[in-house]
């Protein structure tokens, strides 16, 4: 598999530190709030990324941590006289609900930063043996100009003039504006922790290096991550990991591009802003908004709107439809599989591999998909395909299924259950009784499912 590097700018071959294992780091949400749909299509296409080498035949171990402390979770805990776990567990609780709900697996470990303060100090104390830091008015900060290679990630330069750094400005105490603090000094009416560094708490950027450090070691296979956090998060990461370590701290950068909606950037204050939450309030289901999101490879940007959900709708329907039509193949056909049926199958599993090996080309992938559709479908009409065939070619979307995860998976039980309500229906019309027919259609309409009477027997369809 080849992926784009942030650190080179170049697609790479990937190649894990441990043959057959890869150790992969993912930023996760700041529990603050709710997660809204941008940072979602950021974790699911990590989860394709782990998905995907898992289809390879690799093992994958892969951390994403929980910020539960920083700036505005600590104000909003005192805003509400709270601690910070009172504040932080139901947003916490919502992550994890909303992933499963869109079928992002869970990853290994889900470190929080709480947790992890003794392993932050010490990392502290070894970037401060190496002469990284110094100490202001009771907050510890990292010197940018202790670092040879500051900015190789961001590709910035690092000079006295250059003002990139303003944006990581958190006090004034700095003996220089592009440091950044590590340790910051307790203030009035803050959470803290009282340790060797003095009373006070981490800075954002030293949460990810010591937790990554700890689950994966001082060098790793992968890191993901939306592209805003390139700098001066991921920047940062490196400057204090190598900073202590003096090793190289990952090996594969991977970023993915934001999430638009309608056009433009998405923003409480522009009314755009949606959880997914909002979303499955708004009639659309989780597996229509899980395609929309996958349906546009992660370093393209995406414009997120009712016509991409009702895009993936369709797109989803139409993949029922054949999956069902697959099943009649097999329940009413026979005889053993055909050359052509085998090709479909060896073609569309080698399109898909092919672009999913190329940077994780999810619209690629898709392409093959559909394409066999196409295909299988004009040879169904042509009574091409026999029933070992069309069990081929259910097995090989299962496959890709196991990566995409887009099929219905209540499909099966569904199909046993409405074929029975329709046998019930032709037995009820063999004996007059149409009213009884027409409820049981009814009773199949109310519940989003069209029955199709066609010459060959009666069809069944989502609408």
């Amino acid at each position: 598999m080849r992926l784009f590097n942030t650190l080179t700018r170049e697609i790479e071959s990937l190649t894990p530190l441990e043959q057959g294992h890869f150790r992969i780091y993912s930023c996760g949400p700041t529990v603050y709030h709710y997660v809204h749909i941008g940072n979602l299509r950021t974790f699911l296409w990590c989860d394709l990324l782990c998905r995907y080498l898992e289809f390879k035949g690799h093992r994958v171990t892969q951390v994403m941590n929980l910020t539960d402390v920083d700036d505005r979770i600590i104000k909003n805990a005192h805003d509400q006289s709270i601690n910070l776990d009172t504040y932080t567990a139901p947003y916490i609780d919502a992550f994890f609900q909303d992933i499963d709900t869109l079928r992002i697996r869970r990853a290994t470990h889900y470190p929080r930063a709480t947790r992890h303060i003794p392993e932050m100090v010490a990392l502290v104390q070894k970037l401060t043996g190496n002469a990284h830091t110094y100490q202001s008015d009771g907050s510890t900060y990292f010197r940018i100009s202790s670092l040879a290679n500051y900015g190789k990630l961001a590709r910035i330069e690092v000079t006295e003039s250059a003002d990139f750094s303003r944006v990581d400005s958190d006090t004034d105490d700095k003996q220089d504006a592009r440091d950044f603090v590590l340790w910051k000094a307790r203030k009035e009416g803050e959470a803290f922790w009282t340790t060797p560094l003095g009373e006070g708490r981490p800075g954002w950027h030293l949460e990810c290096s010591a937790m990554a450090m700890k689950y994966l070691g001082q060098t790793f296979d992968l890191h993901t991550g939306a592209v805003d956090l390139i700098f001066p998060h991921h920047e940062n990461e490196i400057a204090q990991s190598e900073g202590a370590t003096g090793q190289p701290f990952v090996r594969h950068w991977a970023h993915g591009e934001h999430l638009i909606v309608e056009d433009r950037k998405m923003s409480k204050s522009a009314g755009n802003f949606f959880t997914l939450r909002d979303l499955l309030e708004q009639g659309f289901t989780a597996l229509q908004i899980r395609y929309a999101l996958l349906s546009v490879p992660y370093r393209t940007k995406l414009n997120f709107t009712t016509k991409t959900l009702e895009d993936a709708s369709h797109s989803l329907e139409r993949l029922d439809r054949f999956l069902l039509r697959l099943g009649e193949v097999s329940a009413s056909t026979s005889g053993f599989g055909t050359a052509f049926g085998r090709r479909l199958v060896t073609e569309f599993l080698k399109s898909f591999e092919e672009a999913m090996d190329e940077d994780l080309n999810t619209a690629g992938a898709l392409g093959a998909l559909f394409t066999l559709i196409r295909d299988a479908n004009t040879a169904i009409d042509n009574h091409e395909l026999t029933a070992d065939d069309a069990m081929r070619i259910a097995a090989a979307i299962t496959r890709a299924d196991q990566v995409l995860d887009i099929a219905n998976h209540q499909s099966q039980t569904l199909e046993a259950e409405v074929e029975k309500m329709i046998n019930a229906r032709l037995a009820a019309r063999a004996q007059r009784d149409f009213a009884g027919s027409d409820r049981i259609r009814d009773e199949l309409l109310s519940r989003g499912i069209l029955l199709e009477d066609t010459p060959t027997g009666t069809r069944w369809r989502r609408k």
